[in-house]
């Protein structure tokens, strides 16, 4: 049973171009389902139907008191795992158990920006210290909000996707299926992020070879988790009551730019969505003042 859901990973990786997240997300929710089940169908995927997939569903509400949004995430793994088995002629369709399941209704949440103001106290030049991490850490909060980059993009770019002639920085595609853009920045924004490259980022490079832009203090690439500790310190330091994420940065940026007069299709283009649909989201939000 495990090496049929490895094969499937490794096809979500290969294949699907699915997000690093979101696979091991898919590999738990498939570990946990098997854990569960594995008694009844004799550990053979071909044994499960569509009433012990329900069970588990009402087992994850009423033992687990999962949200809605979870257990529909788990639906979805569950789904798309036997949508493979069938895609591989390991069983039929009217073998697969998801057929006819229903996944639990989930209510659209709007994203959560912070105001104008609070970004301006988390930005301000006074929050950060005068050490290389320092002038990392402003760096990367200025070029979250300055670019509404996603933080896997923030975490994979390299000193030269950072073009300073043009004041652009190049954000690689998520999957093969999104193009890379550019996204133009402010003449602050150059200079902070300047800062860091041309006069700190070399006091935490420990290999020559390392190509990363934003480096932690072991001189690896920064990682996800150590970016949303960054964010979470200075958040607290500044005195900013909501739970601020580094998505917040973004959503902020997209609902700041609409405030301030910036098309639809602009900024799908700089948020890089697929579909207009998913910009469409941060018209629901409130005006923010702007200050300009």
């Amino acid at each position: 049973m495990k090496i049929l859901v490895e094969q499937y990973l490794d096809f979500t990786t290969v294949q699907k171009k699915y997000a690093e997240n979101t696979v091991i997300a898919y590999r738990n929710d498939l570990y946990q389902f098997m854990t569960i089940i594995q008694d009844e169908i004799n550990s053979s995927w071909l044994n499960v139907n569509n009433a012990m997939i329900n069970n588990y569903i009402i087992y994850l509400e009423k033992e687990e008191k999962f949200t809605a949004s979870t257990i529909a995430r788990k639906v979805a793994a569950i789904k798309s795992f036997f949508n493979y088995l069938v895609a591989k002629g390991m069983m039929t369709e009217d073998e697969n158990p998801t057929e006819d399941l229903n996944s639990p209704k989930v209510e659209k949440r709007l994203p959560q920006a912070i105001s104008v103001e609070e970004i301006n106290r988390l930005l301000n030049v006074k929050t950060y210290g005068d050490t290389p991490k320092s002038f990392r850490d402003r760096a990367i909060l200025e070029l979250l909000y300055a670019s509404g980059m996603r933080v896997t993009e923030l975490c994979s770019l390299n000193v030269q996707d950072i073009d300073f002639e043009n004041g652009t920085v190049r954000v690689k595609g998520k999957n093969s299926g999104i193009q890379e853009r550019f996204i133009p920045l402010s003449e602050e924004s150059q200079e902070i992020i300047g800062n860091y490259v041309k006069d700190n980022r070399q006091h935490l490079i420990r290999s020559r070879d390392d190509s990363a832009l934003f480096l932690n203090h072991r001189g690896q690439r920064l990682t996800r988790q150590g970016l949303w500790l960054i964010i979470k310190y200075y958040v607290q330091k500044v005195g900013i009551a909501e739970k601020v994420t580094p998505h917040t940065l973004r959503h902020s940026f997209a609902a700041h730019r609409l405030s301030l007069g910036k098309s639809l299709e602009d900024l799908q283009k700089l948020l890089g969505h697929a579909n207009i649909s998913t910009t469409q989201i941060y018209t629901h939000l409130p005006a923010f003042e702007i200050i300009k």
